[in-house]
């Protein structure tokens, strides 16, 4: 029973994920829809990140919200610790070290500071992440789209082929 409905869901994700690449939106809007979702997903956010995805996916409908939500699976919670080390390394290599941090230990008051390198750091590479997933998503797509019309194209040639036993 578990294994049917887990089929059903995954035949359903297919599902949305071939109509999204082929036919409910245009190749740009699934790969800027992607981009945001790897824009927000790359910040900071403690998990409100999803709940803005239902607020952008409820008020703007050429949003694609399969693609939104697949940059979450890029960027799983093993991967964004990765992000928020290599975000407050760059951030401190912009704005220097944070006072009061050291190898011996963090003062409480040393919080903002620390953040705001973070947040620094982090958007600048948001913003990259974002840019990259805007091309690599509308490439996707696109080469999607050409193999579904070629196969397209084989398949009639395969069923519009010569007759069997015809005048030869």
């Amino acid at each position: 029973m578990v294994r049917r409905r887990v089929a059903r869901v995954r035949k359903r994700v297919k599902d949305r994920l071939v109509e999204t690449f082929l036919e409910a939106y245009t190749p740009g809007e699934v790969a800027f829809s992607f981009s945001l979702g790897v824009f927000i997903t790359m910040l900071p956010t403690l998990g409100t990140g999803v709940l803005a995805f239902f607020v952008l996916a409820a008020a703007f409908e050429r949003l694609s919200k399969i693609a939104m939500f697949a940059s979450v699976v890029v960027l799983n919670p093993v991967v964004k610790w990765g992000v928020y080390g290599a975000s407050y390394s760059l951030g401190t290599v912009i704005l220097g070290p944070a006072p009061g941090v050291s190898f011996d230990g963090v003062s409480l008051s040393a919080g903002p500071d620390i953040l705001v390198r973070l947040w620094v750091g982090n958007l600048i590479l948001a913003v990259i992440a974002a840019a990259v997933g805007y091309v690599v998503g509308l490439r996707l797509v696109n080469e999607f789209r050409r193999r579904a019309r070629e196969n397209e194209v084989h398949a009639r040639e395969a069923t519009s082929g010569p007759a069997v036993g015809g005048d030869e």
